[in-house]
């Protein structure tokens, strides 16, 4: 029984630090971007994204508009690449991946 939950339990704590975890900010250089802020200023204060995908659009509001989701990947930066989520033009999510 101890060796089924060491062989069950070792799986499962790899898995659990492979996964990206979620950040509430980011520095570039000096500078440092937040959930909230606009597309525009984070591209001026971390430059151009490795790599930008169109995800797809999401509704929104009580309007049910309809909103575009892009990612943006920068990095890896010291062993990390960060992938930014935008609904809207504003800043949703910050993931991190170690490399």
């Amino acid at each position: 029984m101890k060796t089924l939950c060491l062989n069950l339990l070792l799986p499962c704590t790899l898995l659990l630090g492979a996964t990206a975890a979620q950040a509430e900010s980011m520095r570039c250089g000096s500078a440092l971007v937040s959930i909230g802020d606009r597309a525009w200023e984070v591209e001026k204060k971390c430059g151009t994204p490795a790599h930008r995908d169109e995800v797809g659009y999401t509704l929104g509001g009580y309007d049910r508009r309809e909103f575009r989701v892009e990612e943006w990947v920068y990095g890896p930066r010291n062993g990390t690449t960060y992938i930014l989520t935008f609904e809207a033009n504003r800043l949703k999510s910050i993931e991190f991946q170690r490399n």
